[in-house]
C-alpha cells in the first residue's frame, strides 16, 4: 500500500485457502493470499480512504467502509463494485453476517444500519443515546446472528439485540474502544470477545458476557490505533498500537513472549490467520507483515 493501512481480515479456510484483505488510507482495498500474502487484486472505485475491508465467509464477496461517507459490497473473484450504500459521515466498520444475507455498518455518525443485500436495503438502524456523540469504531456480529456487537468512542463495547432493536447488554471497558474480536469455538471451548480498549487487552465470555482475562498493555496503547488478535487455540494473543513493534503475551499471565519489529511506523491493525500458524499486521508505514 501507499498510505496507513486501517484493517487486516482473514477469510475462514475454503476450498481455495484463506485469503487475506486490507483497509487503506489510499482508497485501494487489497485482496490477497492469506498464506503468502501474494496480491491477487485491488477493489478500485472509493473516493476517500478505505477504513474497513473484510470478506464473506467463503470468500466469494468483499465489503468495505469509507471516508466517502459509503459502503460497498464487491465480487471477490471479478473484484466488479455489486452494491453501494450511502451514509451520512465516514463508515469505520463493517461485517457480513455468517449466512451474508445482511452487511452491519458503523462509523462517525454513531448509528448501527444492517442491510439487506438481497433487497438493497437497510432493515435495522440502532441508534446511540442522542446525549453524546459516539464514534463506533467496529461493530462485529454475535455468534448467533440475532446480535451485533459495537465497539464504541465512549468506552462501552455494547450488544444489540436486531429483532427488537434494543440494546441488550453492555460492557464498560478502559478508554476508547480501538479493537473488538468475536473468536468462535476458542480451543475447542466457547467464543470469546476480544476488546483492545485503552490500555489494557480484555477477553470476554461472548455468551455471558463475564470477564475471563484483563491485561494491561506494557508499552503500547490504544488511544490512536492499534488492536489485538487472540490465537485460534486461545492460548496466546497479539497486540500492538502506538509504537512500531508487534508483541505476543500469554493469554493466561499476560506475560510478553515475543516481540516482533520491523515496521517503520506505529501499528495499527493485526490478525491471527485461521490455522494460527501466521498473523498479519498493518502500519502507518503503509505495508502489511506476516
Amino acid at each position: 500500500h501507499t498510505r496507513p493501512l486501517t484493517q487486516v481480515y482473514y477469510s475462514p479456510i475454503t476450498e481455495a485457502g484463506s485469503f487475506l484483505v486490507s483497509g487503506c488510507h489510499d482508497k485501494m482495498p487489497m485482496l490477497r493470499r492469506g498464506d503468502n500474502g501474494d496480491w491477487i487484486g485491488t477493489f478500485s472505485g472509493h473516493k476517500g480512504a478505505v477504513w474497513s475491508c473484510v470478506l464473506d465467509n467463503e470468500a466469494l464477496l468483499a465489503a468495505t467502509g469509507a471516508a466517502d461517507f459509503s459502503a460497498k459490497v464487491w465480487d471477490a473473484i471479478t473484484g466488479q463494485e455489486l452494491q453501494e450504500f450511502g451514509h451520512k459521515h465516514i463508515v469505520k466498520s463493517v461485517e457480513f453476517s455468517a449466512n451474508r444475507e445482511s452487511l452491519a455498518t458503523a462509523g462517525m455518525e454513531g448509528i448501527v444500519r444492517v442491510f439487506d443485500l438481497t433487497q438493497g436495503a437497510v432493515t435495522t438502524e440502532l441508534h446511540h443515546d442522542d446525549k453524546e456523540k459516539v464514534t463506533i469504531n467496529k461493530v462485529v456480529w454475535g455468534a448467533d446472528g440475532n446480535t451485533v456487537m459495537t465497539g464504541g468512542s465512549n468506552g462501552i463495547v455494547k450488544v444489540w439485540d436486531i429483532r427488537t432493536n434494543t440494546g441488550a447488554n453492555e460492557i464498560k471497558v478502559d478508554g476508547l474502544v480501538m479493537d473488538v474480536e468475536l473468536s468462535k469455538s476458542v480451543g475447542g471451548q466457547g467464543d470469546v470477545l476480544t476488546v483492545a480498549a485503552g490500555k489494557h487487552v480484555s477477553m470476554f465470555d461472548a455468551g455471558t458476557f463475564e470477564l475471563l482475562q484483563s491485561h494491561e498493555m506494557p508499552s503500547c496503547s490504544f488511544r490512536e490505533e492499534g488492536g489485538a488478535s487472540l490465537h485460534p487455540s486461545g492460548d496466546k494473543f497479539i497486540a500492538g498500537g502506538g509504537d512500531c513493534w508487534v508483541r505476543v503475551f500469554d493469554r493466561q499471565t499476560g506475560a510478553e513472549l515475543e516481540c516482533h519489529k520491523g515496521h517503520h511506523g506505529p501499528v495499527r491493525c493485526l490478525r491471527y490467520a485461521p490455522d494460527g500458524a501466521t498473523y498479519a499486521s498493518g502500519s502507518e508505514d503503509g505495508t502489511i507483515r506476516l
